[in-house]
């Protein structure tokens, strides 16, 4: 087979498109989608960019240095498509995400070499971008034109959701798979970009979410992860018979009752949006994994406030007291900003005070970041580098400590875990327990995507050892964590 980069294929050979995803669990989800719209139109995945006819970079607008990171991308598949073009054949780059939203026309102007620049809200129309960037290609090359022309621009945020234009998901990798139930944020945080890159709130109906997660049951989904920029606002469109809207709480209740799906888990939360129901659903769903990411940003009242979160910490605190009752193992995960503009050295301290009241078994955190756009960047009293360095760095050992604390409690007990991959090792494989640990056993490659008891061993910074317990083998039935009944 000759080199696809000299455009002299055979005819049997399928399109290939390489799809780069950075950020969140979103941007993972909104590139399987987009693996499915193409599909239809002959794409196979590549491996990499370099066997690929179409390459879209999905790109992420969080943090600071998130543009330049894409344009260094850029700079290196423009000289990929300059050499494809220099043996008669082409390649079509494509950047969607947060920041073809954010910056569409600057990218454009940046790197005439992009061909297609789409926002979020709008892939599910790559087919027809692509039939427009293919034209517009062919009426350059008619006038004699060399040169790249203008990219195909769309970043509108249509009127009709994109759901209901996206063909069935198809991929359930390793027994698990995401579902996206909610889009958009109306909290307007002041170091967020989330509202002006994937607009207001929007719930998908209760249906169009369980006709899916049915579908990823029957093709061997064990756990399904329920996403949203803010998901517990969920707030969906009813089944017919089931009243006007359901919360997050009561589609949880119903996804627990298809058969096959054992795990349940959602992600990412605002403290805002914890309601009673939800919270009780911690204590009365066994599907629902005792894990629950929960962002708190700061520990500082006065910094929550800049932040426009809308809740202060004694508000935290009393969710975290109340989850814990009614499920007493739960495992908590936060996010954390060090560095806000104005915070001081006594906000940093309230910080650290409640991250030592709650403790974590995970968290992310970061130092403050300058989004343009937002109100935040514009507020005069910035923290020097070095000092957000230093706290993120007081903050990080401390939460490193949490977490290497929480993974050893864990040692000798028996869970089920559910394995995802391949080890390190060979006939090492590797998987998730019902608080997101990552677990890794000697086993075989055949138990990868179910479940299996596992007796936990040894704890290290990262991960736990573990061998399979007697009586442990694979299994599917729901039961509490997903153990088989």
């Amino acid at each position: 087979m000759k080199d696809v980069r000299t455009g002299t294929r055979s005819q049997w050979q399928r399109k290939r498109v390489f799809i780069r995803t950075y950020g969140c669990q979103m941007n993972v989800y909104d590139s399987d989608r987009m693996a499915d719209v193409l599909r239809p139109l002959g794409y196979a995945l590549s491996e990499n960019p370099e066997q690929a006819d179409l390459v879209v970079l999905n790109t992420c607008h969080i943090r600071e240095k998130a543009s330049e990171k894409v344009y260094s991308e850029l700079g290196r598949l423009r000289d990929l498509k300059a050499e494809r073009r220099r043996v008669g054949a082409d390649l079509v780059i494509a950047v969607a995400g947060c920041v073809a939203q954010a910056e569409g026309e600057e990218i454009i102007r940046r790197q005439p070499a992009v061909d297609i620049v789409v926002g979020p809200q709008a892939y599910h129309r790559l087919p027809e971008l692509l039939a427009r960037a293919a034209r517009a290609t062919d009426a350059r090359r008619a006038d004699g034109r060399r040169r790249p022309g203008p990219g195909v621009l769309d970043t509108e945020f249509p009127a009709e959701s994109k759901f209901d234009h996206l063909p069935a998901p198809s991929d359930v990798r390793a027994g698990s798979a995401f579902v996206s139930i909610q889009e958009g944020c109306d909290k307007f945080c002041t170091f967020c970009v989330v509202p002006y890159t994937r607009g207001a709130e929007y719930s998908r109906p209760a249906t169009s979410i369980l006709q899916e997660a049915r579908a990823l049951a029957a093709a061997g989904a064990i756990e399904i992860t329920l996403l949203g920029q803010n998901v517990n606002a969920y707030h969906g469109e009813a089944p017919a018979t089931a009243g006007s809207t359901w919360t997050l709480a009561r589609l949880i209740r119903a996804l627990a009752e298809i058969d096959g799906l054992a795990r349940i888990r959602y992600t990412t939360s605002h403290p805002r949006d914890m309601d009673d129901d939800l919270i009780a659903a911690h204590g009365d769903v066994p599907q629902l994994m005792p894990y629950l990411h929960l962002p708190v940003q700061s520990g500082s009242d006065r910094v929550l406030e800049a932040m426009n979160r809308g809740h202060g910490r004694d508000h935290f605190r009393r969710l975290v007291d109340r989850l814990r009752h009614i499920s007493p193992d739960i495992a908590l995960s936060s996010d954390f900003i060090v560095g806000f503009p104005g915070e001081s050295d006594a906000d940093f301290d309230d910080t650290m005070r409640l991250v030592e009241e709650v403790g974590f078994a995970s968290a992310f955190s970061f130092k403050y970041s300058r989004r343009p756009g937002t109100p935040g960047a514009a507020l005069d009293d910035q923290v020097a580098e070095s000092t957000k360095t230093a706290r993120l760095a007081a903050l990080q050992s401390l939460l490193g400590r949490q977490q290497r604390d929480f993974n050893a409690s864990k040692i000798g007990a028996t869970v089920p875990v559910l394995f995802a991959g391949a080890g390190r090792r060979p006939g090492q494989i590797l998987g998730k327990s019902p608080w997101l640990q990552s677990v890794f056993v000697e086993g075989n490659a055949d138990m990868i995507g179910r479940l299996a008891t596992v007796r936990l061993l040894a704890a290290h910074p990262l991960s736990l050892a573990g061998e399979i317990a007697t009586g442990g083998l694979p299994a599917r039935a729901g039961g509490p964590f997903g153990v088989a009944a």
